[in-house]
């Protein structure tokens, strides 16, 4: 690198040509900014169709577990007692009943057995108090080895 500038520095031509190649490279970048700057400017991404789609009222929402048909207003589902909602997971009175439910399906064998669920099951626990976190793995840790599918339907049925 060294000898390059010192070559050029004893060299015209090449420090002519370098300062040539840098121009060239300042008048593109300088066009790529003002083709950008001058593009046309769309609305919509959209046809008519969908904005006509898009102006329809919407469906109600659903329970994600249950699938029962929710209010707008909604906290929980009346039908199985999930959080539900637009904000659940934000607001903090809510929130700590949706991350109950993760518990719950955690000690209850209700997730599905697969090596990032067990990962994140993991790690929450190992996030939350360290006292209670030995009694959730002891509790956790005998549904780690069998799958939700091999159970008895008695026992998913007693689960609920």
């Amino acid at each position: 690198m060294r000898n390059s500038i010192m070559s050029a520095a004893s060299d015209p031509n090449l420090l002519i040509g370098q300062f040539a190649a840098g121009g060239l490279l300042l008048a593109a970048f300088w066009r790529l900014i003002v083709w950008v700057r001058d593009a046309p400017v769309t609305p919509d991404p959209w046809d008519a169709a969908v904005a006509e789609k898009l102006a329809e009222p919407e469906t109600p929402e659903a329970c994600p577990h249950c699938s029962t048909p929710q209010s707008p207003s909604a906290w929980f589902c009346p039908h199985c007692g999930r959080a539900v909602g637009p904000y659940n997971n934000l607001m903090p009175y809510v929130q700590v009943f949706s991350e109950g439910e993760v518990f719950r399906n955690g000690v209850t064998a209700q997730f599905r057995n697969r090596t990032l669920v067990i990962t994140g099951f993991l790690l929450i626990t190992l996030s939350i108090n360290p006292v209670f976190a030995l009694i959730y793995l002891f509790v956790l840790l005998p549904h780690l080895r069998h799958a939700p599918d091999q159970a008895k339907p008695e026992e998913q049925l007693t689960a609920r």
